[in-house]
């Protein structure tokens, strides 16, 4: 097996972690590994805040509902969906563009699906613009198979939360590539904590917190079950 497949069935959420530090380097690379996972149109609509100084990880651990692999952790991640970034994201990949010296009609052809994106993608004064487009989509259904964009800002949120995942579990396994181990956790005082990390109820929403550390010496790995392949997957 390669690395990578070794990290990933090797991987367990660790409920006590010992002491360590964690060099900014290696943190720079896991929060490097997290960013480039895959997103919808490469928007990225998450933010990462890495929480490590034990002043700030004692208040974010009890925010965490004092859960031991959040206090025994080195580091705290909130991964966080944030649909206030989509226009900031697409003006820095078309600086982005420039610098690499891209055409001027790719440049103008970004810029177009850009604008368009966010317009299919704003949900509008409460809702109507979603409404709207709900009507509009449902109708052209009728006649040709289409996909329905975001419509509502319930429906940004689970977008955004789709990307937010597949960044945390890029974070996840270069962990334990590095010989580093993780615990994703959902039990959180989201209120409290995102009032701790300053965040917009309209722009933000915590998606899980992942403790990361070195495991205990005292940890024992469980065994581990999963369904099985026929349980699980069809083939068609």
């Amino acid at each position: 097996m390669t690395t990578a497949l070794d990290a990933i069935f090797e991987r367990r959420a660790v409920k006590a972690f010992d002491p360590i530090h964690i060099p900014p380097a290696v943190r720079d690379h896991l929060l490097d590994a997290a960013r480039v996972a895959p997103s919808s149109f490469n928007m990225q609509p998450y933010r990462f805040y890495w929480v490590e100084s034990p002043a700030q990880r004692n208040i974010a651990a009890g925010l965490c509902l004092a859960q031991t692999p959040a206090v025994t952790a080195s580091a705290l991640v909130v991964a966080v969906a944030d649909i206030g970034s989509l226009r900031s994201t697409s003006q820095l990949q078309l600086d982005w563009m420039r610098a690499q010296g891209f055409p001027p009609e790719k440049l103008r052809d970004y810029s177009r699906k850009a604008k368009i994106g966010r317009i299919i993608f704003m949900p509008g004064p409460f809702g109507l613009f979603g409404a709207f487009k709900w009507l509009v989509f449902r109708i052209l259904n009728f006649w040709k198979t289409i996909g329905i964009p975001p419509l509502s800002r319930q429906d940004l949120f689970k977008w955004a939360t789709k990307g937010t995942s597949l960044a945390c579990q890029n974070l996840m396994i270069a962990a334990e590539a590095m010989s580093l181990n993780t615990c994703p956790m959902e039990g959180f005082d989201g209120r409290r904590l995102s009032q701790f990390l300053r965040l917009s109820p309209r722009l933000h929403e915590i998606v899980m917190v992942i403790a990361i550390g070195k495991k205990s010496s005292a940890h024992s790995d469980q065994p581990q079950w999963r369904r099985p392949l026929d349980a699980t997957v069809t083939i068609l």
